[in-house]
């Protein structure tokens, strides 16, 4: 994975609005107001984080008849997984203290 893309994608994981909107659409596609629903913060407000998943990859967007929905793609995080696996011997085997 590129620094660049690398970046983009922990940067977005690092919001917690992002993360739960993620879980989300783990399990479902979803339009805004559904992702919305759980949050105190205005549909311009989810729209941006929405922006921010989309930028890193984690996200496409696509229209269903009227609707705009999301959808997880999963393909960074895989990503992400496999850079985190070259630091997987410290916690696999942590050093002595």
């Amino acid at each position: 994975m590129a620094d660049e893309r690398l970046d983009l994608v922990l940067a977005a994981i690092a919001d917690p609005t992002r993360r739960a909107i993620l879980e989300h659409l783990a399990t479902s596609d979803a339009t805004v107001g559904e992702l919305a629903e759980p949050f105190p913060i205005t549909l311009q407000a989810v729209s941006r984080h929405l922006q921010v998943l989309e930028r890193a990859g984690l996200i496409v967007r696509g229209r269903d008849a009227q609707w705009r929905t999301s959808s997880l793609d999963p393909r960074p995080l895989r990503e992400v997984l496999t850079w985190l696996g070259t630091f997987a011997r410290f916690w696999q085997d942590p050093p002595a203290a």
